[in-house]
C-alpha cells in the first residue's frame, strides 16, 4: 500500500485490498466500473489475461464499454468470458491505475468480485508505455 493511493466511492473494501496488494510500489488509483448508460455496477466480463485487456456489458440495460485503452488492441486480442467456479459470471468490476511519479498511468490492472459468493481476483493487466495518459481514469 502506497500512501498516496485512492479509492474511488463505490469499490467494495474486498476489491481494494486485492488491488492495493498486486501494486508494484506505486501509488494507485483505483476506480469502481460504473454503466454509463445506466448506473449498473455488475458486469459481464471479457478479458484477454496474455496481451492484456478488458471489456464490459452491463447486466442491467446492455450496455458495453471497454476498459481503459482495450480497444486499440481488442482486434488482435483473443478473449475470454470471467467465471467464478460457482457457477456466476456476473460480477462487479474494479480498475487500478498505477502512476508513476510524473502522475501518468503506467499500469492498468482489473479486479472482479463475484456477485454471489463474493470471490475476488484479478482477471487481466496490462502496462502502459505512452503519455499522455489522463483519459484512461475516466474508462474504468
Amino acid at each position: 500500500m502506497h500512501a498516496d493511493d485512492q479509492v474511488g466511492e463505490g469499490v467494495s473494501a474486498d476489491l481494494a485490498v486485492l488491488l492495493r496488494s498486486v501494486d508494484d510500489g506505486r501509488p494507485v488509483k483505483i476506480v469502481p466500473s460504473v454503466c454509463g448508460g445506466c448506473g449498473g455496477r455488475v458486469f459481464l466480463v471479457l478479458f484477454d489475461d496474455v496481451e492484456g485487456g478488458a471489456a464490459r456489458m452491463c447486466v442491467a440495460c446492455g450496455g458495453r464499454a471497454f476498459i481503459a485503452d482495450s480497444e486499440e488492441f481488442w482486434e488482435d486480442a483473443d478473449p475470454g468470458e470471467a467465471g467464478c467456479p460457482c457457477g456466476s459470471r456476473e460480477f462487479e468490476t474494479a480498475v487500478a491505475f498505477s502512476l508513476g511519479n510524473d502522475g501518468m498511468v503506467r499500469w492498468v490492472t482489473v479486479a472482479l468480485r463475484c456477485r454471489r459468493d463474493g470471490a475476488v481476483g484479478v482477471c487481466a493487466d496490462w502496462k502502459i508505455d505512452y503519455g499522455p495518459t489522463d483519459h484512461l481514469l475516466t474508462m474504468a
